[in-house]
């Protein structure tokens, strides 16, 4: 396609002028990474189901960065892990935030369903100092029930949510076989072939 990255809840009129930020830099960082041998040739949806009122703030572009990369690589990412993070063009995690809320809120939900020591939140490693965390999720943490993994940028935890290693390009800016990123630019480039060949690009 050549739309690039749709945000359903902008269209809607459902989501706030940050947030709409958040996804523009998403689709910078897209263009950055694997944008620079050959057009973007995609039509990406992002949408969250069932959502009926406005939304606002960049918290989510992380965890949508993940979405869009876990399809394009068609390699499944845990369900068990809760994302959440500012990402830049780069690719690197910012700050966000409401960071303890967040982590016992999603800590809170696993408790009642039954902790089974695989669950978790990534967040970024700048918040670090930010931590205030009740008595329960630090001790499900020492315990290993539960898990907090702070990272810097989008490949890491790419790693941790695929289990697969995310490749770093070498001089050529190509990707080692094998690894996520290899898988996305791969695909890009077989549907930017598409266009070419179909669409007269």
């Amino acid at each position: 396609g050549r739309q690039g990255v749709i945000y359903i809840e902008r269209e809607a009129g459902l989501s706030g002028a940050i947030h709409d930020k958040g996804v523009y830099i998403l689709t910078g960082f897209l263009a950055n990474r694997f944008g620079r041998k050959f057009p973007l040739a995609l039509d990406a949806h992002i949408c969250f189901e069932q959502n009926y009122s406005e939304i606002d703030g960049d918290s989510a572009s992380s965890s949508e960065v993940y979405a869009l990369l876990s399809r394009l690589a068609d390699v499944p990412i845990w369900q068990g892990i809760a994302v959440t993070g500012s990402i830049n063009q780069q690719g690197e995690l910012q700050a966000i935030g409401g960071i303890n809320y967040k982590i016992e809120g999603f800590f809170q939900v696993c408790r009642d369903r039954g902790l089974d020591g695989k669950q978790g939140v990534i967040i970024p490693r700048a918040n670090l100092p930010h931590l205030m965390l009740d008595e329960e999720t630090i001790k499900a943490c020492r315990q290993g029930k539960f898990h907090i993994w702070a990272v810097s940028n989008v490949d890491e935890g790419l790693e941790i949510l695929t289990g697969l290693p995310a490749g770093k390009p070498n001089s050529r800016g190509e990707f080692p076989p094998g690894t996520v990123n290899r898988r996305v630019a791969d695909r890009l480039a077989e549907m930017a072939g598409y266009m070419r060949d179909y669409a007269g690009w």
